[in-house]
């Protein structure tokens, strides 16, 4: 860990605790979930009252600290949750998990002033936010961002674009990188992370149209002389920003990676409940053996997906070094996502491409799995590095 993380472990949940909890996101799934998914997916309508509704559950704060208002959950627990709700309808996640992500950035990083002033409104979903890294040139390549922040008496002044900005729309406040000294050698001694609530100067673009992940709005951030306080630098010394915008990357993956298991298990569910009731030649097509071929791969794959993410939570609670742990089930949870969802689209044939089916739904929420949160190609980059370094010759 770096020395400027504050980073606090989580035991696990007493096992009554965690199945009431789950329970009750169960339920609530069912009865306010499942019916709205189709309409508000077809139409990309941002969903108000199921935000209302997560907040009400404590989801904004569910991995910051109950000292800050916050459900403090493991990172076990928290998977679940997502891959619960996931196998139902994915975009819903994406919308408190950015917002953690800044969350996670001033729990670990920031001031005990800043802690105290910013985590309970978050945590309460008084404030909803994200994360402000990608720029049009700086994806994976984050040192290449452009973004500036210069200092002008107790302020900073930004200027820059950010781009594809989960809750860019609906979202207040977010964790900007940006460039505190562009001459740094190396480069990412020079970059710096903020608390960057919207005000003057900071406006929103263009919002994108997306093939899936519906309903969660991904935008485009301008800054144009956008004055911030020198209190909102996160931890308050410039060049930190790389290690801080990095840092909550584990826990991010192990969130992608439970979304692809909940895709995974979702396309299984809708599948295997499909081939018991279609018909071909006299029988359920669930009793043809190339069906069969396909679910037995798809419930070992799910079942894999799912090992390989707790695996990689239950590390992270440790506090242990995990990026490979979570770089394999990042890597894995979301190609079994794509892959199980475009077997189910097979076995449901041509109704897959009917809106009316919802597996058509998970086919295009798949893919976005294994860009987001750093490429599956990086992934398995990471995955070598470590794994040759653990295990020196």
């Amino acid at each position: 860990m770096n020395s400027h993380d504050t980073r606090k472990l989580s035991a696990a949940l007493p096992p009554e605790e965690e199945a009431a909890l789950l329970e009750t996101i169960a339920r609530w799934i069912d009865k306010d979930v499942r019916p709205v998914v189709i309409e508000h997916d077809h139409g990309d309508i941002w969903p108000e009252a199921i935000v209302k509704q997560m907040a009400e559950f404590g989801l904004f704060g569910a991995v910051i600290s109950p000292e800050y208002g916050g459900l403090g959950l493991p990172a076990v627990t928290y998977a679940k949750i997502v891959s619960m709700i996931s196998s139902y309808w994915m975009a819903v996640t994406g919308i408190f998990n950015s917002h953690l992500m800044l969350a996670v950035a001033i729990e670990r990083f920031g001031t005990e002033e800043q802690k105290r002033e910013w985590l309970p409104r978050l945590a309460s979903g008084e404030i909803r936010g994200g994360l402000a890294l990608t720029e049009p040139n700086a994806g994976t390549d984050l040192q290449a961002i452009r973004t500036t922040a210069v200092r002008d008496g107790d302020d900073y002044v930004i200027n820059g674009t950010k781009t594809w900005i989960s809750n860019g729309i609906h979202g207040s406040c977010f964790a900007l990188l940006v460039k505190t000294d562009p001459s740094a050698d190396p480069r990412y001694k020079g970059m710096s992370l903020f608390i960057a609530p919207k005000g003057e100067g900071f406006s929103v673009g263009k919002k994108f149209d997306k093939l899936g992940y519906k309903s969660i709005d991904s935008a485009e951030l301008q800054f144009d002389d956008y004055r911030i306080p020198a209190a909102n630098l996160i931890g308050g010394v410039e060049g930190q920003g790389f290690f801080q915008a990095t840092g909550g990357l584990e826990l991010g993956r192990i969130n992608v990676a439970a979304r692809g298991v909940g895709l995974a298990e979702g396309s299984l569910r809708l599948a295997t409940e499909y081939a018991q009731v279609r018909e071909s030649m006299g029988k359920p097509i669930a009793e043809h053996q190339a069906i069969q071929l396909k679910l037995g791969e798809m419930v070992t794959r799910a079942r894999a997906a799912r090992l390989l993410t707790f695996d990689a939570a239950e590390a992270y609670d440790r506090g242990e070094r995990c990026d490979m742990e979570a770089g394999m089930a990042k890597y894995f949870a979301s190609e079994a996502a794509v892959r199980n969802s475009e077997e189910a689209m097979r076995i449901f044939g041509g109704y897959a491409y009917s809106k009316e089916f919802e597996i058509e739904r998970y086919y295009r929420d798949a893919l976005l799995m294994c860009i987001g949160e750093g490429t599956n190609e990086m992934q398995r980059i990471i995955i070598s590095k470590q794994w040759v370094k653990r295990n020196p010759a």
